[in-house]
């Protein structure tokens, strides 16, 4: 029976990824060695965040295993530099560019745990010279292994999911580094293709072990995991029904064609179930696409009605304005002719009186 671990998954930040790359390459590193590092991020949490890493100076006898060195004060001095850049990013576990588990790995994640101090140190391989498809990282952590047998506990890796998760930030410089390293040569089309080719292998291999998995269970060579099971499960709930035609609708349709013994072509192509799920999905998304787009026109309509509506209140009350505007002259214009009639009459009297 093995322990039990705190934490349920790992994301990793790409940040970590391209600085491993770049450990590996700068270092020259030749075939059959690894390079190892720190990493760096929170694990107070059921899911560890990895945001962070730097470089250790690391060898290894390849002949003998145990015999490895690392540089203590160097891991120190880092930490503490790295502390005064980010407090929150703590030292959490190391890494290595594997592929796989070495002999030492126990060792040194001992030596680790003097430094981890929240919880277990995390181990993270990297794989840097990825042939196949699918994320390039396994984590681990050591736990007890308590044995049925009675006979002393001993320490073992457990694996942990990984999940790769970026900022915002982090996502904008990823794109433009992708953008950078594709081939300017290759067009847009041959890219898709390429990656959906990839996507698809990814896939297969995902098919073929969960194939190997079962037949395996099958077998009798691995014990039934429930959970295992219930999450294939809700994966097979989720994919269209590829079975044969329905027994009542062929027995309709025979009993149309007045034959018991024979299932027209025409009634296996029409009650096809694989085609009538995918028509149905696709019916049920584009319903939703046409609603949506339904929505969006009767909104545009409003707003139009709305506008022209504001337009026309605008321009009565300019001509209102207009109109008012003209009557104040009007007003003043006749004003100015009661004053200058006014004042000729005036003008008149006097001379008249003048003359008298």
């Amino acid at each position: 029976m093995s322990g039990t671990l705190s934490h349920e998954k790992v994301t990793i930040a790409p940040l970590v990824l391209l600085s491993v790359l770049d450990h590996y390459k700068r270092t020259h590193t030749k075939e059959g060695k690894r390079v190892l590092g720190v990493i760096l991020g929170d694990s107070s949490t059921s899911t560890i965040k990895v945001t962070n890493s730097f470089a250790l100076p690391f060898e290894e006898d390849e002949k003998n295993p145990d015999v490895w060195f690392l540089d203590h004060n160097y891991i120190e001095n880092m930490n503490e530099m790295c502390k005064k850049i980010n407090a929150k990013e703590k030292l959490i576990g190391w890494y290595h560019s594997g592929p796989k588990l070495k002999a030492s790995d126990l060792k040194i994640n001992e030596l680790f745990r003097s430094y981890s101090c929240d919880s277990d140190p995390l181990l993270l391989i990297v794989d840097a010279k990825q042939q196949g498809v699918g994320l390039p990282t396994d984590a681990y952590m050591a736990v007890e292994q308590i044995k049925d047998d009675g006979t002393s506990t001993e320490k073992t890796f457990l694996h942990l999911p990984c999940d790769i998760e970026a900022e915002e930030a982090e996502e904008i410089g990823v794109e433009h580094l992708l953008r950078d390293v594709r081939d300017q040569a290759a067009g847009g089309l041959s890219i898709r293709l390429t990656n959906q080719l990839k996507s698809l292998k990814g896939l297969q291999s995902k098919l073929n072990d969960i194939a190997n998995y079962l037949a395996k269970v099958t077998n009798n060579e691995l014990p039934v995991n429930h959970t295992i099971l219930g999450k294939l499960q809700d994966v097979f709930n989720l994919l269209p029904n590829l079975g044969v035609p329905d027994e009542d609708e062929m027995v309709k349709g025979n009993k149309k064609k007045g034959n018991s013994s024979s299932i027209g072509q025409d009634v296996i192509d029409s009650s096809n179930n694989l085609q009538k799920a995918l028509t149905v999905k696709t019916n049920d998304e584009l319903m939703m696409i046409y609603i949506s787009n339904l929505v969006r026109a009767i909104i545009a309509f409003d707003d139009l009605i709305e506008n022209k509506i504001q337009n026309k209140k605008l321009q009565e009350k300019e001509a209102q304005e207009k109109e008012q505007k003209r009557k104040d002259e009007e007003e003043k214009k006749k004003m100015k002719k009661k004053e200058a009639t006014k004042k000729e009459a005036e003008v008149d009297s006097i001379k008249s009186k003048k003359s008298a």
